[in-house]
């Protein structure tokens, strides 16, 4: 209540030519700021696409979806570490890594590797394609392949019972743990965001 009291003070001593120049430097700071954090942000969010846009054709994946994956995962931290020793942009486990590898044929593997942004996004990318076509039954793989993503083939076989089985909608609802129907549903929002603004294939 002092500080105000006194900024006000301040403010009505100043002489107008003062206040004007004072409001416009002011303002002048917010926007620089306020510039300077979108541009952050968007070079943040963007320095992977190289290595994204690459792995996603490569496996023939929706890059919008590889991308709104490493925006759920790591929020683009290529250093990121999970609870479940889960690695890099799109939080894979070695297992994951070492299934790629095996798949197609690369020589010396080591989990390490999983912290380099083309090799993440490439193993992700060839396990999201995995997951897609384990749900090609269904009306829509997507949300089928998300919820394996994030809980595992079991938990996904367990959610699949009557109707949910091959319908989505019904099989969102029927998702046993909350904290995977938001994930499911917040990439799903982050891909159809992404779809307009990140190239197709």
């Amino acid at each position: 209540m002092i500080l105000t009291c006194r900024a006000r003070y301040f403010w009505i001593t100043l002489p107008s030519v003062k206040r004007k120049w004072l409001a416009l430097v002011v303002g002048l700071l917010f926007l620089d700021g306020l510039l300077g954090g979108r541009w952050w942000y968007y070079r943040h969010e963007n320095r992977f696409d190289t290595e994204i846009l690459t792995a996603a054709r490569r496996y023939q994946v929706a890059p919008a979806l590889v991308k709104a994956v490493v925006w759920r995962e790591s929020w683009f931290n290529p250093y990121a570490r999970g609870r479940a020793q889960e690695c890099g942009l799109m939080q894979l486990q070695e297992a994951a890594g070492r299934d790629w590898a095996d798949a197609e044929k690369v020589g010396g593997f080591a989990l390490d590797q999983l912290f380099d942004p083309a090799i993440n996004t490439r193993v992700g990318a060839w396990y999201l394609r995995k997951l897609l076509r384990r749900y090609e039954q269904t009306d829509n793989p997507l949300p089928y392949a998300l919820a394996d993503y994030n809980a595992g083939r079991t938990h996904v076989r367990q959610w699949m019972q009557g109707p949910s089985a091959t319908n989505s909608a019904a099989f969102m609802e029927h998702i046993g743990f909350p904290g995977t129907r938001k994930y499911v549903r917040a990439v799903l929002e982050r891909y159809a965001y992404y779809q307009t603004r990140f190239p197709r294939r």
